[in-house]
Formats: C-alpha cells, structure tokens, sequence
C-alpha cells in the first residue's frame, strides 16, 4: 500500500543518546518515498534532546520539533502531535529506534482493510532482538494481561510504540482521549474499537534500547491508576455518582 503522506510522531523526553541515530535511520529510509514529516514533540526535557533535534530540522524541513516546558507525559506529547500532523498516514513510535523503518513501512503495508495496524511483541511470529529485563518482560505481559480483562480487548500487546493509523481515525477520536502518562495507549486502542474501526495487530521485529528512560518501579503503579479509573469511568454506574465527586476523582487518577 501507498500513500501520498506520512507523519511519524516521536514522542520525547532526555533521548540525546538515541535521538540523532532514530532521526537518521527514519530519514534515510522514508523522506524519498513518502511526502514525510517527523514530528519530534519534547516533553519537557533536560538534556540536550532539543538542541539535537533543531540542528537536524535547519538541514532536513521534514523535521519538525515541538518543545513544551512541562511536562506532558508519553500521551499528552503524542496528542500534541495528532494535533498538528498532517499525513494520510500517521504514526507514532519509539524515540529509542526499538522499531526500525522497515518494520514501520511494514506495517504501512499491512493497512489496505484496516483503519489501524498496531506493532506486537507477543505474537507467535514476533521476532525480538535484544530483549527487555525481566522486571520489564513480567510488568508488560502482566499489564497486558489486566487490559485484556478489564476492557474485553482481543490483543496481545497494547504497549508496543509502533502503530499505524489512517487519518481519519485520529481526527474523529482524539477529542475522546483522556489520558496522557504511559497508559495512554489502552485509552487510544480502546476508543479506536469501541467506534467500530478495524485494527489489525502484527507480528513486529522490535529491539530495547537500554538507554530508554521510563523507570518500570516508577511507571506500572500509576498506569494502574489510570486504566482503573478509565475502565470505572467507562461504566453505567459512573453516571450516578455526582459530577462533583466524580469529575476531581477521574482527574487525579487519570494522568498521575
């Protein structure tokens, strides 16, 4: 499958180690085959991530670097990145590189009859390079395993930065999104297939980076949280409770 343009969003926070080599090799691979932009949205670095990433946009227009102060978390960049993007196809992935080019212009192939592709570590054919540590391996399928549960969602890997989506699915769901730490993707898939669109997961050749930055000790509890709050808010019975209750509730919970 074609199409005539594609945004990539890479949502950002302290990658000076790894954001140079990711923009390259996506760069390399996609800017001669796709009207392509690369949205870069920092949230809230500290390091030199931000410098990194202008130098590149001042010789490569593709690039173009969003910065924000405050921090956002992984969801709140991501949706500053729907806001602006402007491809066909837009997508969004890993700033560490864990999904090359090629994995991605996959997954674009995989698009003809379905609005959404979304990349999967867990399934039979799923190739994985260098793996995460065990903490990390037993969190995801755990988390994985809770979604599933909780939100009567048939797939595997809801967490794998890699996915796919056609314009039109982005522009008619973002308004619904609500969370915004790393939980965000259970709240992206789960408005995406409660609105009817076809997603398709895929079997993905992925590869941790050790220099990513999330702290897992630090990250599953509020995650927790927030998918709670999410699968609770998303029942008849939050309906009873009074606005006034309720409302202060689901915001503290939902993007800690």
């Amino acid at each position: 499958m074609m199409t005539k343009s594609l945004s990539i969003i890479i949502p950002a926070w302290n990658e000076q180690k790894t954001i140079a080599k990711t923009l390259t090799k996506y760069l390399n691979y996609f800017a001669n085959e796709y009207q392509l932009e690369i949205i870069v949205v920092m949230d809230g670095c500290t390091d030199h991530t931000y410098d990194i990433v202008k130098s590149f946009s001042i010789k490569n227009p593709q690039i173009k670097p969003i910065t924000f102060t405050k921090k956002l978390g992984k969801g709140g960049g991501i949706i500053k990145g729907f806001e602006v993007a402007r491809g066909d196809i837009i997508s969004f992935t890993d700033a560490d590189g864990s999904t090359s080019p090629e994995e991605l212009h996959q997954m674009i192939e995989n698009m003809d009859d379905a609005d959404v592709v979304i990349g999967s570590r867990w399934l039979d054919d799923s190739i994985i390079i260098t793996k995460e540590s065990l903490p990390r391996r037993i969190a995801s399928r755990s988390f994985n395993l809770l979604i599933r549960i909780l939100f009567n969602l048939p797939f595997k890997d809801t967490q794998c930065g890699a996915k796919i989506f056609k314009r039109y699915v982005i522009v008619n769901i973002i308004n619904d999104l609500e969370l915004t730490n790393f939980a965000f993707d259970v709240d992206l898939i789960y408005q995406i297939n409660k609105n009817g669109y076809i997603i398709h997961e895929v079997p993905i050749t992925w590869s941790h980076d050790s220099f990513s930055e999330l702290a897992v000790a630090k990250a599953v509890p509020s995650m927790l949280l927030s998918i709670v709050g999410l699968r609770v808010k998303n029942t008849p019975y939050w309906n009873l409770i009074p606005k006034w209750i309720s409302k202060p509730i689901f915001n503290r919970v939902k993007n800690i």
